[in-house]
């Protein structure tokens, strides 16, 4: 037996989003974006790696002011602190004092807390700068050879092959020694960078380009895509408004993790003495420095070896994070 319908009244009209009373508002959809931040800070550790990454680029980009309030220039000399016997610094632990927060080097004496937060600069601006130039070149022609396929895609995966054969560090120290002082209307620290990031973006694009090419090709068969197809849409237009806008989570993942290998690879490049020259503060290049100091002055390679070990640990623990936020496959 069924209700009347009179017993609503004539003037009822039923709510579409109608909620019982008591039982609050009503479900509202979300959007990708906000379940992937949702799984995202549900990951402390995560988030604690990209705390810790936004301090150290907000660090890096008021280093002057931080260093005017906390330390002293980085090229300053206060040979008065050093011991004039053994040339290390006087006190426990390199130096250590509210004065010099890390210490200060031996011999000359210069604040290793300003060396290191400058050292940040340098070091984030190469690895920044070399993952996009990687990063658009990889998407670029990963993305074009799993869309046309054929003859294309076998250039452009020969390609990839002979530059992850290419023996890169041996290159990398071979034609930063070689650049001279003045090139292409640059010079000094301006010239070095550009050098750095050509030579670490443009051999490590190959490694990005395979996993856009192997998402790519997925995409490729989707009905999406294919709707396009039928409507009359041309290639530029499914490559720059259908696949891409679908690889944007790869791409910042792989990104994320490519920054650290860029970071220990600059550092790698300074080290052996091919890197930014001194004055200028290097994290790699403090570490060459403190590698003649390690047995009497062994605090000396504490501070920069920290700020790697942090600064790269901080960066693969938020690339994790978020390829975990952004995976559906993961729980």
């Amino acid at each position: 037996m069924t209700a009347p319908v009179e017993e609503f009244g004539a003037g009822f009209e039923a709510q579409p989003e109608a909620v019982l009373k008591g039982m609050g508002a009503p479900i509202a959809g979300r959007s990708l974006g906000q379940i992937a931040w949702m799984r995202l800070k549900r990951d402390k550790v995560a988030i604690a790696g990209g705390i810790v990454v936004v301090l150290l680029i907000l660090g890096a980009i008021f280093a002057p002011l931080i260093v005017d309030v906390l330390g002293h220039p980085p090229n300053e000399f206060h040979e008065s602190l050093v011991n004039p016997d053994l040339q290390v610094p006087e006190g426990k632990f390199g130096g250590v004092s509210r004065d010099f927060l890390f210490g200060i080097e031996p011999v000359n004496g210069r604040d290793l807390f300003s060396r290191v937060l400058y050292g940040s600069r340098i070091s984030l601006l190469i690895a920044f700068l070399a993952t996009g130039l990687s990063v658009v070149i990889g998407v670029t022609l990963g993305i074009t050879a799993a869309f046309f396929g054929g003859w294309i895609d076998s250039l452009i995966g020969r390609v990839m092959d002979i530059f992850l054969a290419f023996p890169l560090i041996v290159f990398a120290i071979a034609l930063a020694g070689v650049i001279p002082n003045q090139a292409f209307g640059l010079s000094g620290d301006s010239l070095k960078i550009s050098v750095l990031v050509f030579i670490i973006g443009f051999f490590a694009w190959p490694y990005i380009g395979r996993i856009i090419r192997g998402q790519a090709l997925s995409l490729r068969e989707r009905e999406f895509v294919d709707a396009a197809r039928s409507l009359g849409a041309g290639s530029g237009y499914i490559l720059r408004h259908e696949m891409l806008p679908n690889l944007v989570a790869p791409i910042l993942v792989y990104s994320t993790l490519l920054i650290p290998t860029n970071i220990l690879f600059e550092a790698a490049l300074a080290y052996l003495g091919v890197g930014i020259q001194p004055p200028t503060a290097t994290w790699g290049g403090m570490l060459n420095n403190a590698a003649g100091w390690y047995q009497i002055d062994p605090w000396f390679m504490v501070p920069p070896g920290l700020a790697i070990f942090v600064t790269v640990l901080a960066f693969n623990l938020f690339g994790d994070g978020l390829r975990d936020a952004l995976d559906p496959r993961t729980r």
